[in-house]
């Protein structure tokens, strides 16, 4: 294999310890396009069998998270933002349709945000892209997908707010 999944954490690890910020995300994800060209990483971590959301690595020291999302099928989600963390998504196969959206009214608990439309872009694969913090964005897809995805910080431990789109 060209590249290991210990290879992978410890150059994004190395990266955003040197610089947490956006210069340190902009290395991980040159790192994730240089991972997603590797045929043999990915039908190790993104095989048929992987679930829809996979933590593959969790970094004990700075808590960001690499994970294999195998997606089958059509679907759209909503406008979210990824709260008080950043994502980086990767397209290893098929392609998704990002959404950018400016913020019209601010969410709270009790009520969604209201957000519009900016642009419409393909992520095709070996494409990555940067999310971060308050960047509101919502992926479709019309068929399956497989994503290598960094989250700042796992986002199943991270209350978000709903936001609709106007």
């Amino acid at each position: 294999m060209g590249q290991t999944l210990e290879q992978l954490s410890a150059a994004c690890h190395d990266a955003l310890a040197a610089n947490p910020g956006v210069e340190g995300r902009k290395k991980v994800c040159g790192l994730i396009q240089q991972v997603l060209t590797d045929k043999e990483f990915i039908a190790t971590y993104l095989g048929d069998g992987v679930p829809e959301r996979k933590v593959l690595y969790e970094d004990p020291e700075l808590g960001f998270c690499i994970l294999a999302h195998v997606n089958h099928g059509a679907r759209e989600s909503k406008p979210h933002d990824h709260g008080p963390s950043w994502a980086i998504y990767g397209q290893a196969q098929g392609e998704t349709i990002m959404s950018d959206w400016q913020l019209v009214e601010s969410a709270t608990e009790e009520k969604p945000g209201r957000v519009r439309l900016v642009r419409e872009y393909r992520l095709t694969p070996g494409m990555a892209y940067i999310y971060n913090e308050g960047d509101l964005h919502s992926p479709r897809r019309t068929g399956s997908t497989k994503l290598i995805r960094v989250e700042g910080r796992n986002l199943e431990r991270i209350r978000r707010l709903a936001y609709e789109a106007i």
